[in-house]
């Protein structure tokens, strides 16, 4: 039979996956190692999908999405960031996933350079690999807490440098960039002409700092703006197997956007974008109540940490821990994850998933209940 393409024959293994695969494969296993929120689902969002279904509104919905789906995104993230936007710059898409493969599609050409954290999610890389683009990783090293630093970044530009993505509250890591660096990358892209992507999958959930979205100090003016802003619901509202987010686009782009959107999948699923609606203009209890779960969740977890002396980054928003166990890890944490699950029936996501920087680390899902968490985080070998 005739060979895949190259760039598909070369992704590489989501070690994410990998070891949570082995893990739900392996009984009785504590599965630490993925995000997935615990919480049932707020009846009167699980109602709102089912009522699409009754009444058999299952055709082709505008490829943007439903209007008031689209206001109700609008309403959420303008008065969140106090920054006006209109329906007509939100697009709704399948899950952050789509809507990050969606922004890149449009900004990426063949051989085009895209800046992505290292430690960052895997599929910034995956993603924008698939669209023959290159990635290049910028660091994000344990000395400054995880945070991006003007200098390293710039150091990597060059005239193919295209695409600058940011991910806060950052998935492994926790860290939230402050609005004064946030508005210092701002003008660092526009400086040397660069598109943003800002990935805020997590914003619903911080802790000890507020979440500031680079839209914020992006221009208005068609032409001059340069930030696209991924969305979900999937973490916010626990509504992860319903695929249902939205990105959020600079002005002036709308018909790109729907010719690129029809390309792909034309649109979301409709009794997915009628629960989103129930749940952005509903009753929030969920949201209160998960971001306090997952505090609570945070300080006991960090509290049996430092017990073992382990070092670990300070949580402030998302709901990982990130913490360092090369005392034990031999320099090759994504075997070591895989021994431990065998050993002590417990994973989590090695650092390395994420990047060379996250060698020696793993990263700690806080999301399910807390007996389970504290089991898992009290196997790990302390560090004498």
């Amino acid at each position: 039979m005739p060979e895949l393409a190259t760039h598909v024959r070369d992704v590489p293994v989501n070690q994410i996956r990998e070891i949570t695969e082995a893990a739900w494969a392996t009984p009785g296993a504590i599965v630490l190692s993925i995000g997935e929120p615990g919480f049932a689902l707020p009846r009167h969002v699980l109602d709102a999908g089912i009522a699409c279904l009754d009444r058999d509104e299952t055709n082709y919905t505008p490829n943007a999405g439903i209007p008031a789906l689209r206001e109700a995104f609008a309403a959420r993230f303008s008065e969140q960031q106090h920054v006006q936007i209109g329906a007509e710059r939100v697009y709704v898409v399948d899950g952050a996933q789509q809507g990050l493969h969606f922004a890149m599609s449009l900004l990426l050409a063949p051989g085009d350079e895209i800046l992505i954290p290292n430690p960052g999610y895997p599929t910034f890389a995956m993603t924008s690999r698939l669209l023959h683009a290159v990635p290049v990783q910028y660091p994000l090293y344990p000395k400054n807490n995880f945070q991006p630093h003007i200098e390293d970044i710039e150091a990597l530009i060059t005239p193919r440098t295209k695409v600058l993505v940011l991910n806060s509250p950052s998935n492994p890591l926790g860290a939230v960039i402050s609005e004064e660096a946030t508005r210092h990358l701002v003008e660092l892209a526009a400086r040397h002409d660069l598109w943003i992507i800002s990935d805020e999958c997590y914003e619903a959930f911080t802790f000890d700092i507020p979440h500031v979205s680079p839209a914020r100090f992006d221009s208005d003016v068609p032409g001059e703006a340069r930030v696209f802003t991924s969305l979900t619901l999937s973490k916010t509202y626990g509504l992860t197997g319903l695929r249902i987010g939205a990105l959020v686009c600079p002005p002036g782009l709308e018909q790109k956007m729907n010719n690129v959107m029809e390309s792909i999948v034309s649109c979301v699923a409709s009794p997915s974008q009628y629960a989103a609606l129930a749940a952005l203009t509903g009753p929030q209890d969920y949201v209160s109540h998960a971001r306090d779960h997952y505090r609570s969740n945070r300080d006991a977890a960090s509290a049996v940490l430092s017990g073992k002396g382990i070092p670990y980054l300070g949580a402030q928003g998302a709901f990982y821990l990130w913490a360092d166990v090369s005392h034990v890890t031999n320099g090759d944490v994504r075997t070591w994850v895989r021994k431990f699950l065998a050993d002590a029936g417990v994973s989590f996501a090695p650092g390395t998933a994420f990047g060379s920087i996250g060698e020696g680390w793993i990263r700690i899902a806080l999301c399910g209940g807390q007996q389970d968490l504290l089991d898992g985080v009290r196997r790990l070998p302390a560090k004498v």
